[in-house]
């Protein structure tokens, strides 16, 4: 089965190369509307970036639209915003406790009365991003020789205006009315709204802050605030996403599937196993290759099973181990494509995994095995 990947949001193109800087095996991929995203990994899991443009409207469709095409495990929304408090330094990272989409309202005589929509993030999320917080080992993803920025956990105001001033009307009515957000920006109420509508959608929203939405704006975009803004909200998103697409592996792996790795049998100088076996569930075949009837989809899952095996007995080394599982999930997730194209991904993926595990025989064949069956389909 392949894991459900990751997305990776962001609005302006700074802030999708500050994420995309630390992804790998990076493949374009193009929605049937004409929108374009990339797929790539992170620590040999799937990830697919995106970018939503500027303002709610626009974010909530191509969120639903990333939404629909990849069935994601999570979404995690990574950027810049304005700060709303003078404590907040420039540099620090905002996480989202909730939401407020701030622009719904009614117009009466006596002044503008707020009806706000709020979406929390969800609690085991939230808890995530509280841990990571904690442990501190999401500060290796920070560039080389830039300031240690403080994480906060507060609300953030989403609407459609950029705020760059402190007195004006609008500021003194989200300040009186949402007082409690600390970061304003224009894109996470589509993003969250979306999620929402999807049986909620496990969604954060990570935003570092570039200027201060007090008419510095100019001086601070200037003084090069806005790509340092983005690198350390790229630096805690790409932690968090890390840890929540460990989490997506985890579910698609059953108690049987973890049991069936715990025999190993390496047969030398000739020598040739049998079968050796406790209860046996499901189908048996002796005396042939396994892959030889498989799906290709069904005997790559098979070969990650026993790629973990080799580990546990010793016969595949730590490195060897994660360079061809990040080969084998490529693999996986080009054939799922389902395009010529993504058959090719997967072949020139598996001619690397069989010269990674050349030493290892019954699994080198294996991958031959799964080669020709996917040449077959070509």
């Amino acid at each position: 089965m392949t894991r459900r990947p990751i997305v990776i949001l962001t609005a302006l193109d700074l802030e999708y190369m500050a994420v995309r800087a630390h992804l790998t095996n990076l493949q374009p991929y193009r929605h049937s509307a004409g929108t374009r995203f990339e797929t790539g990994r992170l620590a040999g899991h799937r990830v697919v970036l995106a970018q939503v443009g500027k303002g709610n409207h626009t974010s909530a469709v191509i969120t639903e639209r990333v939404i629909s095409e990849f069935q994601p495990h999570a979404l995690v929304f990574a950027g810049v915003a304005g700060a709303l408090w003078p404590q907040i330094d420039l540099g620090d990272v905002v996480v989202a406790s909730h939401v407020y989409a701030y622009h719904g309202g009614t117009s009466e005589d006596d002044g503008l009365k707020a009806r706000p929509r709020a979406w929390e993030t969800s609690h085991e999320v939230e808890q995530l991003t509280h841990f990571l917080h904690r442990d501190g080992g999401w500060k290796r993803h920070l560039p080389a020789g830039q300031p240690e920025p403080k994480v906060r956990f507060a609300p953030i105001a989403a609407g459609e205006i950029v705020q760059n001033s402190a007195v004006s009307a609008h500021a003194r009515w989200v300040r009186q009315t949402y007082n409690d957000a600390q970061a304003i920006e224009m894109e996470s109420a589509g993003v969250a709204q979306a999620a929402h509508l999807n049986r909620s959608l496990p969604m954060v929203v990570i935003r570092g802050i570039s200027d201060r939405a007090d008419g510095t704006k100019t001086t601070t975009d200037g003084a090069g605030w806005q790509p340092k803004a983005a690198a350390n909200a790229a630096a805690f998103a790409v932690a968090v996403t890390e840890e929540l697409a460990k989490e997506a592996g985890h579910t698609t792996e059953t108690k049987d599937d973890a049991m069936s790795d715990r025999v190993t049998n390496i047969a030398k100088g000739g020598a040739q196993v049998g079968v050796q076996a406790g209860t046996i569930h499901g189908g048996v075949t002796v005396g042939q290759t396994p892959t030889a009837h498989q799906a290709p989809e069904v005997a790559l899952t098979e070969l990650r099973r026993l790629l973990g095996a080799a580990r546990r007995a010793g016969t595949v080394d730590e490195a060897t181990y994660t360079a061809a599982g990040e080969e084998i999930d490529v693999a996986t997730d080009s054939l799922a494509e389902g395009t010529p194209e993504g058959r090719n991904t997967a072949l020139l993926a598996l001619k690397k995994v069989s010269g990674l595990l050349m030493d290892v025989a019954d699994l080198a064949a294996r991958v031959v095995a799964i080669i020709a069956a996917i040449k077959g389909t070509l």
